[in-house]
Formats: structure tokens, C-alpha cells, sequence
């Protein structure tokens, strides 16, 4: 039996709104993208859900688990809050269109001091 895989994923931008930066972890490595134009933080974190989908849905793995720490975008994506903004209606569109053939198992939030997808982006930026 496959052990379900862990994707952490986190975005941000630098300032707010900037140019967006992304990462998804799975099996101990980081895929960062900075690619992604610019945005607010709340497009950051949708767009690091969906790179976190598609890295996940690439590696081949039956069974996935897709975990952040965006509250918002999480209870977006798992249907139990209302995308308010146009942006978000439009990267919810955009997520449930790439979840219609290889869902995730579950979407579930876990603490910053925990997400190794933000420990990977702060690692970027030394202080």
C-alpha cells in the first residue's frame, strides 16, 4: 500500500503587491517558481495551491495531501468559504478545473512554523 503523500505549498510577494514567489515540498525538496508575475499575497497563496497541485499530480503519486497555512485560500478551495474577490473566483476556477481528474485527498491547513514550502522561501531571503 502507497503511503499518502505531504505537498506543502506557500507564496508570497515582496512588498504587498509585488512580485509573487512560490513553493511546493514534497518528498524533502523544494520547487520554488518566481515566475509568476505580480500580485497580492492572496493571489500568491492560490498560485502556490496550484503549483503545489500540479507538482503533486507530476509525481506520479495515487494519493496526495496538499498542506499550507493560508486559512482563506483553504477553506476556499475545500468549499467551505466563498471566494469573494475576482481574483479568487478566478484561481478557484482555475484549481477545481486541475482537481477534476486527480483530486487531492485532502486540503489541510497546519501552522507557519510548520509549513516546510515557507521555511524553503524564507531560506531565500537572509536577513
Amino acid at each position: 500500500m502507497e503511503r499518502r503523500l505531504k505537498v506543502y505549498f506557500d507564496g508570497g510577494c515582496r512588498p504587498n503587491p509585488g512580485r509573487i514567489e512560490v513553493a511546493a515540498v514534497l518528498r524533502g525538496v523544494a520547487h520554488v517558481r518566481d515566475d509568476l508575475g505580480e500580485g497580492t499575497n492572496g493571489d500568491a497563496e492560490w498560485l502556490a495551491l496550484i503549483h503545489a497541485l500540479e507538482c503533486a499530480q507530476a509525481s506520479g503519486a495515487v494519493t496526495f495531501d496538499l498542506l499550507g497555512d493560508s486559512r482563506s485560500v483553504i477553506e476556499q478551495a475545500n468549499g467551505r468559504a466563498k471566494a469573494r474577490s475576482e481574483a479568487d473566483r478566478t484561481h478557484l476556477a482555475r484549481f477545481q478545473t486541475l482537481t477534476a481528474g486527480h483530486p487531492p485527498e485532502r486540503i489541510r491547513w497546519i501552522k507557519r512554523e510548520q509549513n516546510l514550502a515557507g521555511i524553503a522561501l524564507n531560506a531565500r531571503h537572509p536577513r
